[in-house]
């Protein structure tokens, strides 16, 4: 099945899909974008993803292209049209086509993209040794909870750890703590057995998978901490892993060449990761 795009109304072959040059979104990164994972054709988390697309338009002050009750019934058309069964689906949201100036075009209107892909199971060997993480210095601007295509240090990083033969790069702030992954969010559990992860602000982004972990734990016998943590803690930790749509949950077992605890993944990992599995198998099998 050929897969198809969906551009300013139109659905398109995904290889003759384009947007114009002077879109603002190719010329000053000036748009905000949503993964949103699928599981056996259902979209996970639907509406957290889309509460927070709706507070990155707002922050950016980009009106939305459509109401949301119309963007969804695009969004399971986009997955029809694909055949999605096990993937992601992204959506982007730029502030339209206008000459090129800096300040905000008076006329322009916003402009949308939506694809989707099939993504392969997570590697067993990931989920078996866990994988490894880098650790740089954050260079990113400072609203980070805007999810904002402007993604540049993360595709820097990201690229770096691919170099060193790690998953991802934990970015890592002027005092020492941990921020959040180039493209996941960063935990920790404690010797102590509680689990740690930083809060939000204008330095991390609020990751739906990590708000609906956060939201799954509240009902359980998991102690959780929201603070900031330092890299020596994370090195330090019984266990660590992290959060993002694409991949759920996985063990790290690495952080900089160092074993994290044991050097295998650990069992808070194990039974949060199945927790949020069994998460998403009850949405996606729901009527």
């Amino acid at each position: 099945m050929s897969r198809i795009a969906y551009v300013n109304g139109r659905y398109q072959p995904h290889r003759a899909a384009a947007v114009h040059i002077e879109d603002r979104g190719y010329q000053f990164a000036d748009g905000v974008y949503e993964v949103v994972p699928v599981q056996r054709g259902k979209l996970i988390d639907e509406d957290l993803h889309l509460d927070r697309l709706e507070f990155s338009l707002g922050e950016l002050e980009i009106a939305a292209p459509m109401e949301r009750r119309a963007l969804k019934l695009v969004l399971r058309e986009v997955l029809r049209r694909n055949g999605i069964d096990r993937g992601i689906l992204y959506m982007q949201v730029t502030r339209g086509v206008a000459p090129r100036d800096h300040k905000f075009p008076v006329m322009a209107r916003p402009a949308l993209v939506i694809t989707a892909k099939r993504l392969k199971p997570v590697p067993a060997k990931y989920l078996e040794e866990g994988v490894g993480v880098i650790t740089l210095p954050d260079l990113r601007w400072k609203r980070c909870d805007i999810k904002t295509i402007a993604l540049l240090p993360n595709v820097l990083g990201k690229q770096r750890a691919a170099e060193e033969g790690a998953y991802e790069a934990w970015q890592v702030d002027p005092d020492g703590n941990v921020t959040e992954g180039t493209s996941t969010n960063a935990w920790i559990v404690t010797k102590d057995r509680k689990i740690v992860t930083r809060p939000l602000g204008h330095e991390i982004l609020p990751g739906v998978t990590r708000r609906a972990l956060l939201e799954l734990l509240q009902a359980t016998d998991f102690t959780l901490e929201e603070r900031s943590f330092t890299l020596d803690e994370a090195l330090a930790a019984a266990e660590a892993f992290l959060t993002s749509s694409s991949v759920y949950l996985l063990p790290i077992t690495r952080i900089d060449g160092r074993k994290v605890g044991n050097g295998k993944p650990g069992e808070f990992s194990k039974r949060l990761r199945q927790l949020y599995l069994d998460h998403a198998e009850r949405q996606a099998t729901a009527a």
